[in-house]
C-alpha cells in the first residue's frame, strides 16, 4: 500500500481516482496544480507521484523536471497524450512509467506496485521495530512500549528514515536530503535540533542513548537497547 500524490486538473478525475485507489487500501492526497504539487511532494514525502502532463500553470515536463532536482520520488505520467516520441521524452527525462487515458484502474495499481518494487525492493513493507519502538509508516504512528508517541511530521520521517537503516550511520547531509529534500544542503542544526527533541521524547540524552547513537564527526545511528 501507498501514499499516492495525486497532480490532475481535472476535478472529476482527480476524485475517480481518489476513490479507486482508496478502494485498494492506498492514502492520496491531490493537488490541482504543478505549484501547489510541487509544494505537496515537498511537504508530504509521497511513496510515488501521478503526473497529468496538461496542468493549468506549468507544463507537467517542467514540473517533472522540478521534482527531480528535489526528489527520487517514483512518477508514473498519467495523460491523453499518446505521441510516441513524447512519451519516450518524457520516460528520458526521467519518469518511471507512462500510462496513456483512459486506463483501468487494476492497471494503474499494478504500475504502482511495480514501480514501488523497481524503486526501493528492500524497504520494508509492514511496521518497524526496534526493541520497545514500533513504528507504522503507513499509519504513520510510533509507540515505545506500548505508549503513543506524540510526534511532529518531521520528527516521524526522522525516526523512521533512521529505523529503517538499523545500526546504520547515516550524515547529517543525508538526513537534510531525504528527509527535508534538501539536496544541496542545508542547516546541519535543523537535525541537531530534531533529534534533540526526538531523544527527549525517546527518553534520552545525546550524552546517555538509548536508540539515537551519535557517531562523532560522522552523523548518527538508530539501534535497539541491548
Amino acid at each position: 500500500m501507498a501514499d499516492v500524490l495525486i497532480i490532475e486538473d481535472d476535478a472529476t478525475i482527480r476524485t475517480a481516482l481518489v476513490r479507486a485507489l482508496s478502494a485498494r487500501s492506498h492514502s492520496t492526497m491531490t493537488a490541482a496544480t504543478a505549484l501547489e504539487g510541487l509544494q505537496s511532494l515537498v511537504d508530504h514525502r509521497p511513496d510515488v507521484v501521478l503526473l497529468d502532463l496538461g496542468l493549468p500553470d506549468l507544463d507537467g515536463a517542467a514540473l517533472l523536471a522540478m521534482i527531480r532536482a528535489v526528489s527520487d520520488v517514483p512518477v508514473i505520467v498519467v495523460s491523453a497524450r499518446d505521441d510516441g516520441a513524447g512519451i519516450v521524452a518524457v520516460l528520458d527525462a526521467g519518469a518511471d512509467d507512462y500510462l496513456v487515458k483512459p486506463f483501468a484502474t487494476d492497471q494503474l495499481d499494478a504500475r504502482i506496485r511495480a514501480v514501488l518494487r523497481r524503486t526501493d525492493p528492500g524497504r520494508p513493507t509492514g511496521p518497524v521495530a526496534a526493541g520497545g519502538l514500533v513504528i507504522d509508516a503507513r499509519a504513520r504512528t510510533a509507540t515505545l512500549d506500548g505508549a503513543t508517541l506524540d510526534l511532529s511530521p518531521k520528527e516521524f520521517d526522522l525516526l523512521l528514515f533512521l529505523a529503517e537503516r538499523p545500526g546504520e550511520v547515516v550524515s547529517k547531509r543525508e538526513l537534510l536530503a531525504k528527509v527535508w529534500n534538501l539536496p544541496y544542503g542545508g542547516a546541519d542544526k535543523t537535525v541537531d535540533v530534531h533529534l534533540h527533541w526526538l531523544r527527549r521524547k525517546l527518553g534520552e540524552t545525546a550524552e546517555q542513548p538509548v536508540y539515537l547513537h551519535r557517531v562523532r564527526g560522522v552523523g548518527v545511528k538508530l539501534l535497539p537497547p541491548p
